[in-house]
């Protein structure tokens, strides 16, 4: 390795160290090395190969030399050609060493992503909603990336680099100094020269690097929440163009002005202990052909010394920061398992059964619920603050009791903000009940396997989200095993199938990101049409047609009709007209039940819904004008 590769190499780890001192337990360290133990043996030959390749990088200049002295003692020919024989073999073993430890490096780094990769992806799919709602998602993909390359490093390249550079150390240092102790010495004075401004001048760059990384990730967030749609709609509503266009200008030019001092730092580095390297070679030659002119040197010797110099400094160098590669590795593992560590608060028992089978009831009895605190669910560096936000974990509901008898329909009104949309999570397990229970067919949701629970139970929430993908993949996220037939009378009968006929793709056409491509009510349609296609037998509306149009909802009405036929049904309305037909009404408060009657006894009764009632509906006395009909569990005519 050349002394200005070896520059390059300081300075990039100085570079990209971690500001991390926190302790490393030998829990951690344990924890390490279950990750590494599946690939253990590909460890034990990468490391073989390793020490091999540093062998033979020695072996090289000592040739060399060898040569040389052949040559000006006169030797026969044949010496010269086996001795070169000798070293085209070691170049030709050397390149395939460094091939298959490559390969076997490889195999071992991304095995090793691949296991750290599926272990956060899968723990972080068992975290409820609340996690989901304070951490930024930027902060997440990077454990899922940086942080995990950044292990992975201390496998492929930090284990074996330390090694392999330790092994060339101690064969080159033994070498020279059998060659002559004398040069040896002075060169290693040199050594100085090189390591100190390399850690000093890595930190000035790193400080540059982490100002950068800031300024792109605050561009990055600007630029993601302005792109999006309703971030870009909002900005040319209220947005300052000009304003945003300077701030994003400023931050753009500081990261400029940083490349361009760090690309010189860097090379000036470089030149500079490139010239060390050359001052260092010069003292090789000039002292060594001092000695060779007095007779105690033979001349092969001067050239192997030259050429093990770089077989020295490279190696020296390397182990000088090995220990901050060492760190910085620690730090991306101890960070991955920052959030491996965060405990679920779902979990499915090991004797967990599924939902009985036929009609099933939703029974609610004396359930008390608060939502976790933040502490329990997420992580201060996951929400980039300092600390965590200490409120939460306040109780939201207080002994709520009621059943939706099978093929009921139950309709959840009353102020924003009571506790609906906390029944409906609980309903479908988002969370768990803190006190009391929560039944679906007759059993407690905490005794039935999340699989059969999904396909019991499903949901459409008001905000109908898509994923960026086809109408045919948002469709099958409910049924992958769907045809096309079922696909097509999913959306027939949430009276979507003209609309998409109508698109250049069908099926295949792409609804953009979270589904606007679509507009409000045909988002909210394929959504129902998802429910349909999955034939839940509980069904759970939250606020459904919230925010909808009198006719993008009365559209959604007749699909959602269909979705309720012959269910049990929980819907959470804002408009009381939807819910008139309902079989119970629950009026919620403050996270209690209440009322709780048929529309008309609750009327009658002049309470807390006939006050909501008339706000709605105070324009007119009779309600039968309104335009929005209502749900029902019947199919529609």
């Amino acid at each position: 390795m050349s002394m200005e590769i070896t520059a390059w190499n300081a300075l990039y780890n100085a570079r990209h160290a971690k500001d991390d001192q926190r302790p490393f337990s030998r829990a951690t360290l344990r924890r390490i090395g279950g990750f590494a133990g599946p690939h253990r043996r590909a460890l034990t030959w990468f490391l073989v190969l390793s020490v091999l390749t540093a062998l033979l990088a020695v072996a090289t200049p000592v040739l060399a030399g060898r040569v040389v002295n052949a040559i000006s003692d006169g030797a026969e020919q044949r010496v010269v050609i086996t001795i070169a024989l000798a070293i085209a073999a070691i170049a030709v073993a050397e390149a395939g060493v460094n091939l298959l430890a490559r390969w076997l490096s490889a195999r071992i780094g991304e095995g090793l992503i691949l296991d750290l990769r599926t272990a956060v992806f899968d723990h972080v799919q068992r975290m409820p909603i609340a996690f989901f709602t304070r951490t930024r998602t930027g902060a997440l993909v990077s454990r899922l990336n940086s942080d995990v390359i950044g292990a992975q490093r201390a496998f492929s390249d930090t284990l074996s680099g330390m090694l392999s550079n330790l092994v060339m150390l101690l064969l080159t240092m033994g070498v020279m100094l059998s060659i002559s102790w004398q040069i040896t010495v002075l060169a290693l004075a040199l050594l100085p020269i090189f390591i100190l401004p390399a850690r000093r001048m890595g930190r000035r760059l790193a400080r540059l690097s982490r100002e950068a990384a800031n300024h792109n990730a605050v561009m990055s967030t600007q630029m993601t929440e302005r792109f999006s749609a309703p971030g870009a709609t909002l900005v040319k509503l209220y947005g300052r163009p000009d304003e945003e266009s300077h701030e994003f200008a400023v931050r753009a030019r500081r990261v400029r002005d940083i490349g361009i001092r760090s690309a010189m730092l860097q090379m000036v580095f470089v030149t500079t202990l490139t010239l060390v390297s050359a001052l260092a070679l010069a003292l090789v030659y000039g002292l060594g052909g001092f000695y060779a002119l007095r007779g105690d040197l033979d001349s092969g010797a001067v050239v192997s010394l030259a050429l093990l110099l770089t077989r020295l400094y490279a190696p020296l160098t390397a182990l000088a920061s090995a220990r901050v590669e060492v760190m910085s590795a620690l730090v991306s593992f101890q960070r991955v398992f920052e959030v491996l560590d965060l405990r679920p608060l779902i979990e499915e028992r090991p004797d967990a059964r599924p939902v009985p089978a036929g009609p099933v009831s939703v029974r609610f009895d004396g359930v008390d619920f608060g939502y976790p605190a933040p502490d329990k669910v997420s992580l201060a560096s996951l929400e980039e603050v300092a600390t965590l936000d200490a409120r939460g974990g306040e109780q939201v509901l207080h002994e709520v009791s009621f059943t939706a008898e099978p093929g009921q329909l139950v309709a959840l009104v009353g102020s924003s903000g009571a506790g609906k949309s906390t029944i409906a999570q609980l309903a479908t397990r988002l969370y768990d009940a803190d006190g009391g229970s929560v039944e679906v067919g007759g059993v407690d949701v905490r005794e039935l396997t999340a699989a059969s629970l999904r396909e019991t139970v499903g949901m459409v929430t008001q905000d109908g989200h898509l994923f960026h993908e086809t109408v045919r993949a948002n469709l099958r996220l409910a049924r992958p095993e769907a045809t096309e037939d079922e696909l097509w009378d999913a959306l027939r009968r949430s009276r979507l199938d003209d609309l998409i006929e109508a698109l250049p793709d069908g099926l295949d056409t792409v609804v953009g990101e979270r589904g606007y491509r679509l507009s409000g009510g045909e988002r909210q349609r394929l959504t129902i049409a998802r429910l349909l296609l999955a034939q839940p037998r509980v069904v759970i509306l939250d606020e459904a047609t919230a925010h909808l149009d009198a006719t993008s909802e009365a559209a959604v009405q007749e699909a959602l009709a269909e979705a309720l036929a012959g269910r049990t049904s929980v819907v959470i309305a804002h408009r009381l007209s939807t819910v008139r037909a309902a079989d119970q009404i629950l009026v919620v408060e403050a996270g209690r039940i209440a009322e709780r009657g048929t529309h008309d006894e609750l009327l009658a009764a002049g309470g807390r819904y006939a006050e909501l009632y008339r706000t709605q509906f105070e324009t007119s006395a009779d309600d039968a004008s309104d335009e929005v009909r209502p749900i029902t569990a019947e199919p529609v005519a």
